[in-house]
Parts: structure tokens; sequence; C-alpha cells
């Protein structure tokens, strides 16, 4: 593991190519991340998996999706989930919690089952953002409540349940990417409200949770730091470490999103500087992807210790 850099990388096709063997052979990524352009099916998946593990002769090395259901479903080559939304299992908490309990293990259990039997050990949900009105849709149906109590509640079982089925959990978008009012793939969001409001609201969502890895929203609040995103910003990050209590590993959201200005070397610096561990590119593009590589350290003894402590947990 020391040998590994800080950065997490997407691959572009359904199988590995020689560029990128050649690539994570020689730069050794923390992680890999999937995306519906490398699932056609389960086997074919499974082959992918094995493929990346061989060269790190690790058989629990990290391998992530997003894969929350609704909208977002890597799987959608082979499997629907349109109707199991947050949104709906928000409202089942809501109004039949023991309804509630027996539906989200079920689904848990079964994208777990999905998961494992295509060698993913990582799955970056849940989303811990508000439903808040008139923000964009970008959140929308991904989020469980507009009630940070009940977002809250419902991001326990999710962490709860995955570990159980030895699958890591990233929450996300810490510390809230719900009063967003544009989508931060295309622009750079600014969130205006107050510490006080936020802390009660947003940040509360994100408290106390028993997971080993959060992902950062790339958003601006501006009554915190007016110039950087949270991914960018030193003050937001010591606020994720101190005033929400995240002590785990922090990931970047991703690098190549357009919410970041300036150039991919300079996002990269900024980004560990301001104390996120790792770092997270999802294209696929090899050129990119070296520029990445190339500015991401190896892992300290933080990174070291939390992936260990992550491990135990894998079945």
């Amino acid at each position: 593991m020391n040998k590994r850099r800080s950065f997490i990388v997407g691959i572009s096709s359904t199988k590995l190519l020689p560029s990128e063997r050649s690539f994570i052979k020689k730069y050794k990524p923390w992680g890999v991340i999937l995306f519906t352009r490398n699932i056609k099916s389960i086997n074919q998946t499974k082959i992918l998996t094995t493929s990346i593990r061989k060269i790190f002769n690790d058989d629990k090395y990290p391998i992530l999706i997003d894969q929350e259901g609704g909208r977002v479903n890597r799987l959608k080559n082979f499997i629907s989930f349109d109707n199991l939304t947050s949104e709906f299992f928000g409202k089942k908490f809501i109004n039949n919690k023991r309804e509630f309990t027996i539906y989200y293990k079920l689904f848990i259990d079964k994208t777990s089952f999905l998961l494992k039997t295509m060698g993913i050990n990582i799955n970056t949900s849940p989303v811990l953002d508000l439903r808040i009105k008139g923000t964009s849709n970008i959140i929308g149906d991904r989020s469980f409540s507009n009630n940070p109590k009940v977002v809250s509640k419902i991001g326990d079982y999710c962490i709860k349940y995955f570990h159980q089925n030895g699958i890591g959990t990233v929450i996300k978008h810490i510390p809230g990417h719900g009063l967003a009012k544009v989508d931060s793939h295309n622009y750079t969001p600014t969130v205006i409200k107050n510490i006080d409001y936020l802390s009660k609201m947003d940040f509360l969502a994100f408290k106390n949770k028993k997971t080993f890895f959060a992902m950062t929203a790339h958003i601006i609040f501006n009554k915190i730091d007016e110039l950087n995103t949270v991914t960018q910003s030193h003050k937001m990050i010591k606020l994720i470490r101190n005033k929400i209590g995240f002590k785990n590993i922090l990931i970047s959201d991703d690098l190549s999103m357009k919410s970041l200005k300036g150039n991919l070397k300079k996002n990269v610096i900024k980004t560990f500087n301001a104390g996120c561990n790792l770092v997270l590119h999802c294209n696929g593009n090899l050129k990119e992807m070296k520029i990445i590589a190339e500015n991401s350290p190896l892992l300290n003894k933080f990174l070291i210790k939390k992936t260990s402590q992550f491990y135990k947990i894998l079945s």
C-alpha cells in the first residue's frame, strides 16, 4: 500500500486498455471508480475488477461505484432501479417506519449482493443533501427529505446495512449540496446562508456518521469562504473536521467538473492543500489522468491507517 498514490480514477471502457494497465501499474492509484460505460453485465464487470486487482495482488483493492438507485443507476444496462429513489425511501420512513425498514434493508442487501458479485467494494452513497424547493434538480429525488433529522437517520441505516454486507460507503456531498441553485457539473454554485442556519440544517445531516469516506461538495459557502469551493477551501475542510466532526477519509468530488476554475494541475494541488485526502477524477481521459497522478502524493500514514481499518469490514 505504501507505493500507492492518493487519487481515484475512472477508466474508458468495459475492459482495461493496454495504456490504462500501464498507467495503473506505473502510478498505482488508491482506487478505481466504475460507471455505466464500464458495465455491460455482471460477468464482464467481475472479469474487469479481477484484472484491476491482479495488478496490485490485493483482493480488497478499492473499486468504487455511484449506485444510489433511482436515476443514478450505473447498473442500468441490465437492471432498473427507477422507482427506488431516495425520495421514495424518505416518504416510506415518515409514513410507515416498519415497512421502511423491511424495504430499505432488502434494497441494500440486494444492491450489495450485485456489487460484491461484480467485485465492487465501495458505494458512493448515501446522499445526505437536503431536498430544498427552488434549487437545482441535480439533487432532487436523490435526497431522502427536506428534514435534516430524517436524512441523518436514514443515512445511519444506509451505512450500517452496507457495512453489514461488507461494502464501504461514501457520504456526500459534505457539508451539503441541497441549497445549490445551479448544477456543479456545469457551474459554480454559491450558497449565501449564514453558519447558524447551515449548522441547524444542511450541516446537521452529516454529523456523527460511522462511515470511512465522505465526498466534498464543489460549492462556495460565501459566509465562510467567499473564494473557494468546499473541495479547495481550508476553512471549509477545517469546519468539516471540527464542527461536523468527520475524522476519516475525505474524497474530492470529480475534479473534471466545471464548478472548479483554473487548470487541472492547479486544481489537484489546491485540493490537497485544502485538506482533502484523495482526489477523484472520473472521465477516463488518460492525458488528464496523468496530470492527476503526477500531482498526487504517495499515501501518508493517515491514509494507510484508515484504509486498513476499512479493509477490516470487507468479507
